[in-house]
């Protein structure tokens, strides 16, 4: 990762402030080089909400054209919704126009290979390169590609979850929602979802606009305007997107902020008590899934963090259920790429299926805090910070496979540099929230 004033430059894509460190001369640049990974074949653009996007659009497109290739226009959609497309059109990949949960001012792009996925670390380096050589492929006249309007992808995406669920048996339940777009790309297919299952819906932010309502990240500060409507509209569960819809935090029927962790956690308890197979998380996601799968008898692998790293270990196991602890649920049936409208399903499903309230759902799992907190370190720091840790907790096992993760036999703590912002992250996990507290503080005392 490099950052060139505040532009974030990763295997994972690019982020910056729009109209300081990222302009339409850094889109463009960057399309440049996409479309040389490319070679000219057809590629996807789609954007969220945000209103820097159409801009940007026009960029990436110029850069991408001039290269030759076709592009098929989503407009503007989900990130999950973008995987699909691209499997559904065969194209050589795809470019989504985000940044993802960051604040209002940034915007960014994330790129998708041939296969639906996010692209590898080994590919986002190649991209990388080739957009910090300022790689190029120009083309004749006659040979600049085309822009061709796409729309039927949303459809097919809300198809194929409903497709994966009891949609009878929960049509029957009646149930009630608050949906909290937040004026991302997710509300309008996350609200035509809801009312295909005839779940009574209260939208909020739904629409496309991006407008935000509140900070985009979906955590339980900036939900405390939302939460407490969930309980006043009599609704039995809130769903919180955010602007490019692969995350989803839950809300129960009392207004009580579930979380995003607890997202995977209900997804995967759904989907074990239907089928038994492996299950894939990342390092740095709670330990509730891990009990739930020895619960099912079945396996569950960890992975480095990263969407890609996940999907990856998914394929090599054969899991029928993977994600991350950030709300994000990768369900294989839909596609690589995490998507919170299987999460929304799958939940409704268990609620539907159990005949249970949310609250009593989440009351019966096994109870963990899980505590988050990013220090801004240099990373030729952390070799010798890892060996400290070690020695400091001997009786730990270490899993260096992803920076460094402790595990006791009932808390762990994670630390590792973010792939998308130049910072570390400490995560630490344990039955009692002072403790995994403790285990934060102890390590952030030592990078101090």
């Amino acid at each position: 990762m490099s950052n060139q004033g505040d532009l974030i430059v990763s295997v994972s894509g690019i982020r910056g402030i729009v109209g300081e460190s990222l302009t339409p001369q850094v889109a463009l640049a960057f399309g440049s080089a996409f479309g040389v990974h490319v070679g000219g074949q057809s590629v996807l653009v789609c954007r969220d909400g945000r209103p820097s996007g159409a801009m940007l659009r026009h960029a990436i497109n110029a850069g991408l054209l001039a290269a030759g290739c076709e592009i098929h226009d989503l407009g503007v959609a989900s990130t999950p919704t973008v995987g699909l497309a691209v499997r559904m059109l065969h194209a050589a990949g795809g470019v989504q126009i985000t940044a993802s949960h960051n604040a209002a001012p940034w915007n960014g792009m994330k790129l998708f290979g041939p296969d639906g996925q996010v692209v590898s670390a080994a590919t986002g380096q190649r991209i990388k390169e080739l957009f910090e050589a300022g790689a190029c492929r120009r083309v004749p006249y006659n040979e600049i590609g085309l822009v061709r309007p796409y729309q039927l992808a949303e459809e097919a995406h809300g198809d194929t979850v409903l497709n994966l669920v009891d949609g009878n048996r929960i049509r029957a339940a009646g149930f009630r929602a608050l949906l909290d777009g937040n004026g991302g790309a997710g509300g309008p297919l996350g609200r035509r979802l809801l009312e295909s299952l005839a779940v009574d819906t209260i939208p909020q932010g739904c629409e496309a606009d991006g407008n935000f309502e509140h900070e985009p990240e979906p955590t339980a500060e900036n939900l405390k305007a939302i939460c407490p409507r969930v309980r006043q509209e009599k609704a039995d569960i809130g769903f919180a997107l955010d602007p490019d819809s692969d995350r989803l935090a839950i809300i129960d029927e009392n207004g009580t902020y579930i979380g995003e962790e607890l997202t995977l956690a209900l997804a995967v308890f759904c989907r074990l008590s239907r089928e038994r197979g492996p299950v894939v998380i990342n390092m740095s996601t709670s330990r509730i899934v891990e009990d739930i799968a020895t619960k099912f008898g079945c396996v569950c692998h960890r992975s480095a963090v990263g969407e890609a790293n996940v999907a990856a270990k998914m394929h090599a196991v054969g899991a029928i259920l993977g994600g991350e602890g950030n709300g994000g649920v990768i369900d294989p049936r839909v596609g690589y790429v995490r998507d919170p409208f299987i999460g929304m399903a799958m939940v409704l499903h268990l609620m539907a299926e159990t005949g249970r309230k949310l609250s009593d759902l989440v009351a019966e799992l096994p109870v963990y805090h899980i505590i988050k907190d990013k220090y801004t370190v240099s990373r030729d720091r952390l070799p010798a910070l890892f060996g400290a840790l070690v020695a400091k907790w001997p009786e730990a096992k270490a899993n260096r496979d992803d920076g460094l993760r402790l595990d006791w036999a009932d808390r762990w703590v994670h630390v590792r540099p973010s792939n998308t912002e130049p910072i570390v992250r400490v995560i630490a996990e344990a039955p009692k929230a002072e403790d995994a507290a403790k285990l934060c503080r102890e390590v952030g005392g030592m990078l101090g």
